[in-house]
């Protein structure tokens, strides 16, 4: 079984981002499937994927609902610093702080995660 943090950077301004966001729902749908231990991170500009993943009219939602149980948070300072506090919130979305206000990517190292970004 692997151990795979999958961690969504992209912002949403481009098409390319589009891109890479699915391929990120995409590896966590897959390795879910698989019984792997995967997580999604949403970090930096990747955190305004949230209110629209959260749409329903969105392209992706349904993907995003196939793996939300695997979302372990979004930065809490990205979160900020991109004003999606509230949209956040409202998909009930953890927020990730375990170091300096960001999520912690050396403990997930140290405890055998693969960490793969998007």
């Amino acid at each position: 079984m692997a151990k795979i943090s999958v961690v969504l950077l992209a912002g949403t301004e481009l098409h390319s981002d589009l891109a890479r966001a699915l391929n990120a729902l995409a590896l966590v749908k897959e390795a879910k499937e698989a019984g792997d231990d995967v997580e999604l991170v949403f970090d930096g500009a990747g955190v305004s994927w949230i209110p629209e993943l959260n749409d329903p009219e969105h392209k992706l939602h349904k993907v995003f609902l196939a793996v939300k149980d695997r979302v372990a948070g979004a930065c809490e300072f990205c979160v900020g610093a991109f004003e999606v506090t509230d949209e956040v919130r409202a998909a009930e979305i953890p927020f990730l702080s375990e170091f300096e206000g960001h999520p912690s990517l050396r403990t997930r190292i140290a405890e055998g995660y693969e960490i793969v970004t998007f």
